[in-house]
């Protein structure tokens, strides 16, 4: 067990962590000594089964996921350390899995929420653009970077599909809906009238992309103008999927469609075709939904 105090010193040392750093993984890797010396198992002697025991009694002690998660992280730190030091023969804690943390969500808006916040009827240049930015938000679920960073040339099949190049460099093409293409085809002539020299959808008057940050101002300006709580460009992300989500159920496609490698790092990433993805917004969308009801009148 003195063996493993002094390289406990040694990883800390050689890894030149900040103080509150190191408080936590000798806080950390000591009770798991302590765990061994109570129950008098040799640092030799460890495997699966006892970290596993060991893990059962954190939760006993009242830890909660997130503490038992950055206990095993630290273990997992020091025992590769080790490993690679050859100061042990196996690494048993390289297997190990961590309890899943809970995320906390944000909020998202109800569907009359978001009617309320696309009410207004535009009047200028900027909510136009602003009118075209928050439906195409909320129709097809883009994180506000990738939104501001469609280009005109970015759009098939007369703005049906948009693609988009999101975290990774990882490209999607995805379903525009009715609403979200009526506001970008008004804000196109009203932009067209004053920029034509840059293909970037989403400019200032000067004929500059428009930044994330002015974005992310004027959905809260125009969210508190409707009589609302501030509305930032994730909660219209996170309304998409939620909107979906409830009513088809269809996590996977909710992931292809977010551009998540993993949806809550358990689902297997599923690849579909783009007439796939359109059927299931056309399905399930609120706007979707309105554009086939308007269809059948």
């Amino acid at each position: 067990m003195d063996k493993l105090k002094k390289s406990l010193k040694d990883f800390l040392r050689i890894k030149n962590y900040s103080e509150h750093t190191i408080s936590n993984y000798e806080r950390d890797i000591n009770r798991f000594l302590e765990y061994l010396g109570d129950k008098k198992i040799d640092s030799s002697d460890i495997n699966t089964l006892i970290i596993t025991g060991w893990i059962i009694s954190l939760r006993k002690d009242g830890l909660g996921n997130r503490s038992i998660q950055r206990n095993i992280s630290s273990l997992k730190n020091f025992y590769k350390f080790l490993f690679k030091s050859g100061l042990v023969d196996i690494n048993h804690f390289e297997s190990v899995q961590s309890p899943k943390i809970g995320e906390t969500l944000p909020k998202a808006l109800t569907p009359e929420d978001v009617e309320k916040l696309l009410s207004f009827e535009p009047n200028t240049f900027s909510e136009f653009r602003d009118k075209a930015f928050l439906e195409l938000l909320y129709s097809s679920g883009l994180r506000v970077s990738e939104a501001v960073n469609v280009n005109i040339s970015s759009f098939e099949s007369d703005l049906n599909f948009v693609k988009v190049l999101g975290k990774g460099n990882k490209e999607r093409m995805l379903p525009v809906g009715k609403f979200a293409k009526d506001a970008i085809t008004k804000w196109l002539e009203t932009r067209n009238k004053n920029i034509n020299t840059t293909d970037a959808l989403f400019t200032n008057r000067y004929g500059k992309r428009i930044s994330v940050r002015a974005m992310q101002q004027r959905i809260y300006k125009i969210s508190i103008a409707q009589g609302m709580s501030p509305v930032s460009p994730h909660m219209l992300r996170h309304s998409f999927a939620t909107h979906i989500l409830e009513s088809s159920g269809d996590l996977r496609s909710i992931q292809e469609m977010l551009g998540h490698s993993s949806l809550s790092t358990t689902q297997i990433y599923t690849k579909l075709n783009f007439q796939q993805l359109a059927k299931i917004y056309d399905k399930s969308h609120p706007h979707g939904k309105k554009e086939n009801k308007t269809n059948n009148i």
